[in-house]
């Protein structure tokens, strides 16, 4: 499969029938991919259902469905709360959590983050986030597409910490059987001792990846490769 393309609208779809796109992404898949009528492509709604077929039509954009996918919600859920970074380091940990499965992001405004989300940014910042993780999810041909919070402090959040200085692995530290397991990964300078005392305070486990210390680009990324295999899905 080639391409995905999402509609929130797409509530049903069978085998021989024909489904609709609309809007922005009808545009671009005529304009900006030139796709043609033959081709084969598939239309998701993010909520666990994808459809994919041959495109019948492009005015208006039609597909005759020949395959059809309904995915349950994964269950634990894997969450990611990524402290804010400089640059766009925060932003290509979320869209590597997004190809590698993550069911939702929560954006943490964390002691040692750089980046500052204030005033009209605070929903700029979440509305950019929502983008990589729709573009992301297309990429990726995921069924389910993976939700943007609203930005959090410190005393919002729970989960496994990510500290390299952590006595338990996350190999080794028990996974809940159903819920959501959340990871939390520090900004740049790492979470301060006041913070990881909070967290623990707050019911978090701090657990530790390898030996290497990691950007907090790639952090959640790897963790989350390892909660894949850990919990069977890959």
């Amino acid at each position: 499969m080639a391409s995905l393309y999402l509609s929130e609208y797409l509530e049903t779809a069978v085998v021989g029938g024909s489904i609709s796109l609309e809007g922005d992404e009808a545009k671009h898949a005529v304009t900006v991919a030139r796709t043609r009528v033959g081709e084969r492509l598939a239309i998701g709604n993010g909520r666990g259902l994808v459809a994919s077929g041959v495109v019948s039509s492009l005015d208006p954009f039609a597909l005759t469905v020949d395959d059809v996918r309904v995915e349950a919600a994964p269950d634990p859920q894997l969450w990611l709360v990524q402290a804010l970074a400089k640059g766009d380091r925060d932003e290509l940990a979320v869209q590597a959590a997004t190809e590698l499965g993550v069911s939702g992001v929560i954006p943490w405004s964390a002691e040692r983050s750089v980046s500052r989300w204030e005033g009209a940014k605070v929903e700029k910042g979440r509305l950019r986030w929502e983008a990589i993780v729709r573009e992301a999810s297309k990429q990726s041909i995921r069924a389910w597409m993976p939700v943007v919070e609203p930005i959090a402090s410190t005393a919002q959040i729970s989960g496994l910490v990510l500290d390299p200085t952590a006595e338990v692995a996350l190999t080794d530290v028990p996974l809940a059987a159903s819920g959501r397991i959340a990871l939390i990964v520090g900004p740049e300078g790492g979470i301060s001792p006041r913070e990881l005392d909070r967290l623990e305070q707050q019911g978090s486990t701090r657990v530790r990846l390898g030996p290497e210390i990691l950007r907090t680009s790639t952090a959640g990324p790897a963790a989350i490769a390892v909660l894949n295999a850990r919990l069977g899905r890959w």
